[in-house]
């Protein structure tokens, strides 16, 4: 019950503000027009704007209250003053709430003032600029701020907001003034002036609706039709297209005939636009409860599917090396194409409806079908869920032995397909390591096959040998393979604003006492790893502690993992080093496991047997947690045994300004 009070007033305040935004531009449309003022259906509008704008900061104060409900759990909170303060200067909902309330009451004022003075075009701006700025507040509670709260990832949708309120808001004044018999106004001038904006109008918030919406998504497609937030907006998308429909047909059918020297044309005119204008005004009301329904949803991108409800999907990069994809997916594109060709040839011709709508639509699915299965694959019902293990050193690391327990003997040492018993398969392995196999399928796929094995192949399941936990594990391992064997492209120097390569977070406990986890430097520090063996490293370690000061400087953490087990008195002897940097102790094995998979170089692969890990290697993890470069002494000839060459890069690090996102910590 309190969501559903708490939609109806989001939606409220909505429609308020959107009416008085178009409402104001249109006003300023028509003010050209010689006496406009004097209309009577300009009166009955301006009459309606302050109920307008009192519903707005009411509508706030009730989804303040609902708010408080809804953390407290009880109604009797309501009355607690405490509560009220507490929500509204402690938290980022009350400070955005307060602005957009300050908003919505100087928009009031601007309106009460309005109905005391003389109309003119130029308070009929500012009114407008006004109604604007609680759209602009209310942008900064969206979906799209709570994920970044930046200009760019605010704009569009303060855009979409703002281009809303140019079409949606102008139409009940459309729709007054249509129905306005004693207006002495040229309404096909007006309407021409009006329509001539609200088409590109229409177009742009599609655009922003598209930007919103990837923003939102953030390549979790399936989404779409497989969760609440994706269902609600595929009816968004429905009505949106029903919606767009209509228009054309007022624009380029209804509008042109009250132009006509004919006055039954002129009556038609009215009577289609009479019709047609309220319906479009009825279903964008429904549209914009949608959009209100959907801001109080969990983002598709956050959003679990459990179990994918067809047995196919969609992948444009596991299909189109496939023979003839290209060609299919091209002809397919062309017959689209065509269709809208015929659309608007049919259009310009006058076709009879029924002719206008079955050629063009048989094309459309045609050309779609001919696109659509050529990109098709098989899809499970495990395909887009999410895994619930951390990509983590720990879970690498175990899936490492699972792999060595399970899966060599057939995959081979280093996932390559080539095992000691991959002859005598009746099917060829891909190769793990090589090929973009965890690019082209999901985690779930894979966990899929792990658990049930592959139909028609001699791939067994696993679901009696192996926990839920451990096939995940297995899964991640697989990732980590292929992301190792994508590190092949770092070197000891870093490619400016370039962040590829995803490592696995890891938590550690050094000698020192020291403890944290890699996710805690992002934005903060940039990561020195040296992965090391004792004592082959000793003179690296002793140069690093000379250098410590100005790596210290430069804000970098320096962790030491030991690439194995240290004894007693080889710890003892690190420790009388009197190192100013944690050696890591706690969980330190999983690391150097883990990153040793990031071992391989465009000059040495290392994809012979089971690869050799070298003694010592440092890695450079950027502040957003990026793999940005590696050293390894055997391999490369030049590198950071010149302290000066590493505080070059770090301080490249340091200067980049990168708008990216963190990496994901599980994979996808």
């Amino acid at each position: 019950m309190v969501d559903a009070i708490a939609t109806l007033a989001r939606w409220v305040q909505l429609v308020s503000n959107l009416i008085l935004l178009g409402s104001c531009l249109f006003l300023i449309i028509t003010s050209t027009v010689k006496r406009t003022h004097s209309e009577a259906w300009i009166g009955r509008l301006e009459r309606l704007f302050p109920w307008l704008a009192v519903s707005i900061p009411i509508g706030l104060l009730v989804i303040l209250a609902t708010t408080i409900v809804q953390i407290t759990g009880s109604a009797n909170s309501l009355g607690e003053y405490e509560v009220w303060l507490g929500l509204l200067t402690d938290t980022r909902v009350g400070q955005i709430w307060i602005l957009r309330f300050s908003a919505a009451i100087l928009l009031l004022l601007a309106i009460l003032y309005l109905c005391k003075v003389s109309r003119a075009r130029w308070w009929y701006a500012c009114c407008a600029v006004i109604a604007a700025l609680p759209l602009v507040a209310s942008s900064l509670a969206s979906h799209a701020a709570a994920e970044e709260l930046s200009v760019t990832a605010v704009m569009p949708y303060v855009l979409h907001l703002i281009l809303a309120g140019v079409w949606f808001g102008a139409l009940p004044a459309f729709i007054l003034l249509i129905f306005d018999k004693r207006n002495k106004t040229n309404k096909f001038e007006v309407l021409k002036r009006f329509s001539s904006i609200a088409f590109p109008v229409m177009l742009l918030i599609i655009f922003t609706g598209l930007v919103v919406a990837d923003q939102i998504f953030d390549g979790y497609y399936a989404a779409l039709v497989a969760t609440p937030y994706g269902w609600f907006l595929s009816a968004k998308i429905f009505l949106l297209v029903i919606i767009l429909l209509i228009a054309m047909g007022v624009r380029s059918y209804w509008l042109p005939l009250l132009d006509c020297k004919q006055d039954s044309d002129v009556s038609n005119g009215n009577r289609g636009i009479k019709r047609w204008v309220p319906i479009e005004f009825i279903l964008a009301l429904l549209l914009l409860l949608l959009a209100t329904i959907i801001t109080n949803t969990t983002p598709a991108k956050h959003a679990l599917i459990e179990n994918w409800p067809f047995s196919f999907r969609f992948s444009v990069i596991a299909t189109w090396n496939q023979p003839n994809v290209a060609i299919q997916v091209w002809s397919g594109l062309g017959v689209l194409v065509f269709a809208a060709v015929i659309l608007q040839l049919g259009w310009l011709r006058n076709w009879g409806i029924k002719r206008l709508i079955f050629i063009p639509t048989i094309l459309f699915i045609s050309g779609g079908a001919i696109a659509l299965q050529a990109l098709t694959i098989q899809a499970y019902p495990e395909t887009y869920r999410r895994p619930p293990v951390l990509f983590d050193v720990i879970s690498v690391a175990h899936g490492s032995t699972l792999f060595a327990k399970h899966c060599v003997e057939c995959h081979g040492l280093q996932g390559m397909g080539n095992g000691i018993k991959s002859r005598t398969l009746s099917t060829k392995l891909p190769d793990l390591l090589i090929e973009p196999h965890t690019v082209e399928h999901t985690p779930g796929d894979f966990y899929n096959w792990i658990t049930n094995g592959m139909v028609n192949t001699d791939m067994p399941g696993y679901i009696d040998k192996l926990s839920d936990e451990d096939r995940w594990d297995l899964v991640n391992y697989i990732h980590a393979l292929s992301r190792g064997y994508q590190a092949r492209i770092l070197t000891p120097e870093i490619i400016p604003n370039k962040a590829y390569v995803k490592p696995p977070v890891f938590s550690y406990q050094g000698h020192d006492g020291s403890s944290g986890a890699l996710q805690e430097f992002r934005e903060n520090k940039v990561v020195l790893m040296v992965v090391f063996s004792w004592p082959q490293s000793m003179s690296r370690l002793e140069q690093l502690k000379q250098a410590y000061g100005r790596l210290k400087e430069q804000n970098v953490m320096l962790l030491a993992v030991p690439n194995k087990d240290l004894a007693v008195e080889d710890m003892k002897q690190l420790v009388a080093k009197e190192l100013p940097f944690p050696i890591v102790t706690q969980g330190a094995a999983e690391i150097a496991t883990s990153f040793a998979l990031s071992r391989r170089t465009l000059s040495h692969p290392d994809i012979i047997g089971q690869g050799t890990t070298p003694d010592h290697m440092e890695f450079l993890i950027d502040r957003k947690g990026y793999l940005r470069a590696r050293w390894i002494p055997s391999v490369d000839h030049w590198g950071w045994s010149d302290i000066d060459q590493l505080n070059l890069q770090i301080s490249a690090l340091n200067r980049e300004k990168m708008n990216i996102s963190f990496p994901e910590d599980f994979v996808r």
